[in-house]
């Protein structure tokens, strides 16, 4: 026998069988895991997928008409709206649209007590 040839003994029947147990485990880990991988990218994927739909969805040019007189005091966004703060002759007005779509969403005014 030379140096590097190593002796193996033969395994026991009760390492053996604890070696195919643990290859039993490793198999099952190893194919949760990569059920797991799986689901993420499906969930990804889906994600992308659905939010592409939306992009068809957005307006072009869109022009807003103002009363005269009026000036844009503040603009913001809130979720998937758009608010744009006005001041007409005095008066405040909150005027909010679709972000995807620019369609009017409501309108608030603000006014003095008499």
């Amino acid at each position: 026998m030379t140096t590097s040839d190593t002796a193996v003994p033969e395994p026991t029947p009760e390492q053996a069988a604890l070696f195919a147990r643990v290859r039993r485990m490793m198999l099952i880990a190893g194919l949760t895991t990569t059920l797991a991988v799986c689901a993420v990218l499906i969930a990804v994927g889906y994600r992308l997928f659905k939010s592409e739909g939306r992009a068809v969805d957005t307006a072009g040019d869109v022009t807003a008409t103002l009363p005269k007189g009026a000036r844009i005091v503040a603009t913001g966004v809130a979720g998937d709206r758009l608010v744009i703060t006005l001041d007409i002759g005095g008066v405040t007005e909150i005027r909010t649209f679709d972000a995807r779509t620019l369609k009017p969403a409501g309108k608030l005014k603000f006014a003095n007590e008499p």
